[in-house]
């Protein structure tokens, strides 16, 4: 019986010669083992190992036969199934055919529709002065140093490293608050404002008390409204030194020898950048039409999978910023509940683009997968054997496969697309 959207139920129901085959010859696996006091390992009535083992030998007969006959239906309705089936109301008794109802999903079958000369309209990428001006700022903020500041006291825009602890006003008794060997630039406005009123003028050494009090929806739950008696040591200070935008910093963070021509190459980079920018928009705004020219079922299993993946990464945001995720304020159901659409757009989108894969033999070569794999490694400063071992045993390998797979699927549609430009 079918159920709705991709759902299935199907009644499995094995044949009582086929069930009493099955049970005779686990029966005999276990009169070969049996241990029974009063036979030799092996000897015992098999009717007595039979009643004995009766639970096991069930048991090991259902995990045996429902399996196969379940995947012999499967392969006779030419369904794929999506994730494990569930199954349920089984019905296990003597001379009778054992039964079962298998819950499962199914891929959906989609009929494609037009996904080439499809028409797009395409921003014309653009660097301004401005731009570069902001490039060449952020190569100075990446190769500044930290001067020691010793003979002057801390003022805005430095950096303190600190050692603290601090009590709740209201529960002195509870678990105090402490770090040590933070870094805070002081009089910034990520730096909570007791802090930066407060140190202002302190000294390497010196130690200072204040309150903070915390607003109702500061992040860290622990501290939210609260208010807390801090004693903090002051154990350095140091200063931001940017170098100045001239021949001197080309030559210092790059092979050329004067700042025009580090602004030039900078201005190409962020040329090609702007490309890749308007062609993904492009390539996204494509794969919105295709898909609302597709209209199909998804799989709840992979919609509850693409779900976990968008916690899992909140989730590693928040330990990133140093926020224990059982002490943010963040209704996690909720967040459930508002990532669904996004997730069954993006397994709609990630069937869509597998099927037109499909239609037109597009293939990711061994060499392209170990590429890729290169390219992780790197970052990960991991070496590509091992991490390639890793993603093996752990099943990402097809993972990686699919994704790059329906990379080039979006890049033939885009590559076939008619594509109008307009000028910002």
């Amino acid at each position: 019986m079918e159920g709705t959207n991709c759902k299935k139920e199907l009644l499995i129901e094995i044949p009582v010669e086929v069930v009493r085959r099955e049970a005779d010859t686990v029966t005999s696996q276990y009169t070969r083992q049996a241990r029974i006091p009063g036979f030799r390992p092996g000897h015992a009535p098999p009717s007595l190992v039979g009643r004995r083992f009766r639970d096991d030998i069930r048991s090991d007969v259902v995990q045996a036969l429902v399996p196969k006959f379940f995947e012999d239906a499967v392969k006779e309705q030419k369904w794929s199934v999506v994730g494990r089936p569930r199954f349920e109301a089984l019905q296990y008794e003597e001379d009778k055919p054992l039964t079962c109802k298998a819950l499962f999903e199914i891929f959906p079958e989609i009929e494609l529709k037009q996904y080439k000369e499809l028409e797009v309209q395409e921003e014309t990428a653009q660097v301004t002065e401005a731009d570069i001006d902001q490039a060449i700022e952020e190569v100075r903020e990446h190769v500044a140093t930290f001067e020691v500041i010793s003979d002057r006291p801390a003022a805005d825009g430095d950096y303190l490293t600190l050692s603290y602890k601090g009590n709740d006003v209201k529960a002195p008794a509870s678990h105090p608050v402490e770090a040590r060997d933070v870094s805070m630039q002081l009089g910034s406005q990520g730096t909570v404002a007791a802090f930066n009123e407060n140190l202002r003028g302190s000294s390497p050494g010196e130690v200072r008390e204040f309150e903070a009090t915390y607003a109702e929806d500061y992040p860290q739950k622990s501290l939210a409204g609260k208010t807390f008696r801090y004693r903090v040591e002051v154990q350095s200070i140091k200063h931001k030194e940017v170098p100045a935008a001239d021949d001197e910093l080309a030559k210092s963070v790059s092979e050329f020898a004067t700042l025009v021509e580090l602004r030039e190459k900078l201005g190409k980079d962020l040329m090609e950048r702007a490309r890749r920018r308007v062609e993904m928009v492009a390539k996204q705004n494509l794969v919105q039409q295709l898909l609302q020219l597709h209209e199909f079922p998804v799989p709840e299993a992979m919609v509850e999978v693409r779900i976990e993946d968008k916690l899992e990464r909140a989730l590693r945001q928040l330990v990133s910023q140093g926020i224990d995720p059982r002490q943010a304020a963040v209704d996690w159901q909720k967040v459930r509940e508002d990532s669904r659409p996004d997730a069954e757009k993006d397994v709609r989108a990630s069937l869509l683009l597998s099927k037109i894969a499909d239609a037109e033999k597009l293939e990711v070569s061994e060499e392209e997968v170990d590429e890729i794999i290169r390219e992780v490694a790197q970052e990960a400063h991991e070496p590509p054997a091992t991490l390639k071992t890793r993603l093996t045993r752990e099943g990402e390998l097809d993972s990686i496969k699919s994704t790059r797979r329906n990379q080039k699927a979006i890049d033939f549609i885009y590559h076939n697309a008619k594509i109008t430009r307009k000028s910002e």
